[in-house]
């Protein structure tokens, strides 16, 4: 056991002659095998070993737990959890923790950055439903560490609620910690490295908070979160928040019908990202340039465009890749095909594309599952499968009783008027009609 500014030696020797980011990358690699999502990365690594985190969350003691079988935290140099939270720690079959993993909490994380506490108000997707305005949070006359760390974990915090319950109803509530983070920006600080992370941290927030509002409809808002984003980007001359600025503008572009501001977004994302030695992020903004490419039915750029997408894809994850990437594996690959083979009215190998990101989607991203089923839904009722899309419909009905996405149920809206359309008096048809009618 550390006291509470003591290094953690006993972590540190765990980790053995492995650098900090191999670790990290180690320690991703546990979660996945045990189901765990965690966003683990050698800054993490850095604040275990320093002391800074005393005890970890309850997803990163089980991932711990896999690496290590046999030790318990307190052989791995942690502190017993009720020693750092000043009260008895939750049974194990609790939901996990959404604590800081900081000695303390802060007053700013605590009070402005807070969460409903039970599954109902995480279900409603409410952000802070007991936390007071961000004005009424005092902001200091420097920012330090622990505000850095709040805006860090707000950004986790959203885009966990977003994989798992969509965006409709935590968008208004998110944007009292954006306003709030921006504040911690203004107001500086002291050291340039906490300068730098609030950057980082209030730029990627922003880009949190404009996927809700591009995912719940309010494409306007996104654009204005996005420019934001990028504007902070360059101020800050910070290429990975810009790469991923330009991303999320390329996507809303092409959802918008601006399929050529989607391509050079894109092309424009990947001039950022060239630095940054991460394969996977080039295979992402790969797909958004072939999502524009579809728009315009080019369907030569978008094959080649698709190409290169898998040709990074395959070279594997990375150490450089970014947290914020965790969505992106083998099935969002198979999805963003799909929707590209769509835009090019290649219904049947949409459909087929769609069928194996349904298949391979981690549980953990409900929204994604519900996404991409009513894109199979759509693809197939274009393909002139009624009874295939009708029982796609209905399973995303059945997901959209967890999740909620306007985008969601505008493409379920636009498949069951087709079905309507074309095949209302079949037999297997009308049950999928009949219920989303009444839902």
């Amino acid at each position: 056991m550390v006291s509470p500014h003591a290094p953690n030696t006993a972590f540190r020797q765990l980790r053995g002659a492995r650098s900090a980011a191999e670790f990290a990358a180690a320690v991703r690699r546990a979660a996945r095998e045990i189901g765990e999502q965690v966003s683990c990365d050698a800054r993490y690594i850095g604040r275990v070993e320093s002391g800074e985190i005393r005890c970890p969350n309850y997803a990163y003691e089980r991932v711990f737990r896999h690496m290590f079988p046999g030790c318990e935290p307190e052989d791995m140099g942690f502190v017993p959890r009720e020693v750092v939270r000043g009260r008895g720690a939750r049974g194990q079959g609790s939901a996990p923790s959404d604590c800081t993993d900081q000695p303390k909490e802060s007053d700013v994380l605590r009070r402005a950055f807070m969460t409903g506490s039970t599954a109902a108000a995480v279900a409603a997707a409410s952000l802070g439903a007991a936390a007071p305005a961000a004005s009424a949070v005092r902001v200091p006359r420097r920012a330090g560490e622990a505000e850095a760390s709040a805006v860090e974990q707000a950004v986790r915090r959203i885009r966990l609620l977003d994989d798992r319950h969509g965006a409709d109803g935590l968008y208004r509530r998110a944007t009292r910690p954006l306003r709030l983070a921006y504040e911690f920006l203004d107001a500086g600080a002291r050291r340039q490295p906490v300068a730098d992370r609030l950057a980082a941290g209030a730029g990627e927030l922003s880009l949190s908070v404009g996927w809700l509002a591009h995912d719940s409809g309010r494409f306007a808002d996104a654009r204005s979160h996005y420019a934001e984003a990028l504007a902070t980007a360059r101020v800050a001359g910070d290429a990975a928040l810009e790469a991923h600025a330009f991303c999320n503008t390329a996507f809303l572009a092409r959802d918008a019908g601006r399929p050529w501001e989607a391509v050079r977004a894109a092309q424009a994302a990947q001039g950022a990202a060239r630095a940054l030695s991460s394969a996977r992020l080039m295979s992402l903004l790969a797909l958004r340039e072939a999502g524009g490419w579809a728009g315009l039915g080019d369907r030569a750029a978008c094959e080649a465009a698709l190409l290169r997408a898998r040709t990074l894809f395959g070279r594997g994850p990375g150490d450089a890749d970014p947290e914020w990437m965790s969505f992106f594996g083998e099935a969002e690959l198979e999805g963003l095909e799909a929707q590209c083979r769509s835009a090019l009215r290649d219904w049947r190998r949409a459909a087929a594309h769609a069928q194996r990101a349904v298949d391979l989607q981690d549980a953990h991203f409900a929204r994604n599952i519900a996404l991409f089923t009513a894109q199979l839904a759509g693809d197939l009722a274009r393909a002139g499968a009624p009874d295939a899309a009708a029982a796609a419909g209905e399973r995303t009905l059945d997901l959209l009783a967890e999740v909620r996405s306007a985008r969601i149920r505008s493409m379920l809206g636009a498949t069951a008027r087709l079905l309507g359309d074309r095949y209302g008096g079949e037999p297997s048809v009308a049950p999928f009609l009949e219920r989303h009618a009444a839902d």
